[in-house]
């Protein structure tokens, strides 16, 4: 597999993924570095349709989220950690902020080498991250208990598509060797020109009525207003699931 090559695949053939496949997937996905071999992550497999046609509103209906043969609800899990603390009669002290980002940052490993795993062997699959928009919803229908909270979905079967390459800024945007750079506007508007002249950004920056593209993300896709809404309801469900945020 190229990764060069990469790309989300939102279309699925009406094929499923062999059980022993997926099994061997997963289990190169736990050989991701984790922080203090906690392995502070789960995920949630769902296959039958009836189930996913449940968590599809949870993800804006896309169509994705039903034709896929697999959904992967990667989860942040510190319920399986302090019942193993309780049993040692250690006190399970990550139930909070910090926990949070550690087991975050362990399940998007952990999510990341499945991705590797998958296309390695011939599969596609696509990010959903409308989780962190409908998390009570996703928690009730997966019945997720005190400790474990939601954070990323994967869409994940054989392609029916080939879609093309979206552009991605330079890796002189990026990189930055022995001490950050910043950026005058100048260089900031070169380094984001081939993104702002793609065909497709061109073509949805004009449906949306836009001047700009930085517009469209930030004014309509991604705006401020709702960031802050999700971030309230984030710092909610997390203490609702048992997290200490103080």
């Amino acid at each position: 597999m190229n990764y060069k090559d990469h790309r989300s695949i939102r279309s699925f053939l009406p094929k499923e993924v062999a059980s022993n496949l997926l099994t061997e997937i997963l289990t190169i996905g736990t050989r991701a570095s984790n922080t203090g071999n906690f392995q502070s992550y789960s995920v949630v497999v769902t296959q039958e349709q009836a189930m996913k046609e449940k968590l599809a509103p949870f993800h804006f209906n896309q169509p994705m989220a039903t034709q896929a043969p697999v959904l992967l609800t990667f989860c942040v899990d510190y319920n399986r950690l302090a019942t193993w603390c309780d049993a040692r009669a250690t006190e399970c002290g990550h139930l909070n902020l910090m926990g949070f980002y550690n087991g975050t940052l362990d399940a998007m490993l952990f999510a990341q080498n499945v991705a590797v795993a998958a296309e390695e062997n011939g599969l596609g699959y696509c990010f959903l991250g409308t989780v962190l928009y409908n998390l009570e919803g996703i928690i009730q229908t997966l019945a997720l208990p005190r400790g474990v909270m939601p954070v990323l979905t994967m869409a994940l079967g054989y392609p029916a598509e080939n879609p093309p390459l979206r552009v991605r800024l330079p890796l002189e945007a990026i990189v930055h060797y022995e001490k950050y750079t910043s950026f005058p506007t100048e260089k900031v508007e070169t380094l984001y020109r081939d993104v702002e002249n793609d065909t497709f950004y061109r073509e949805q920056v004009k449906k949306a009525g836009r001047e700009n593209l930085a517009q469209l993300i930030m004014e309509q896709q991604y705006p401020s207003a709702t960031y802050e809404k999700l971030s309230a309801e984030l710092t909610r469900v997390l203490v609702q699931q048992g997290y200490t945020l103080d």
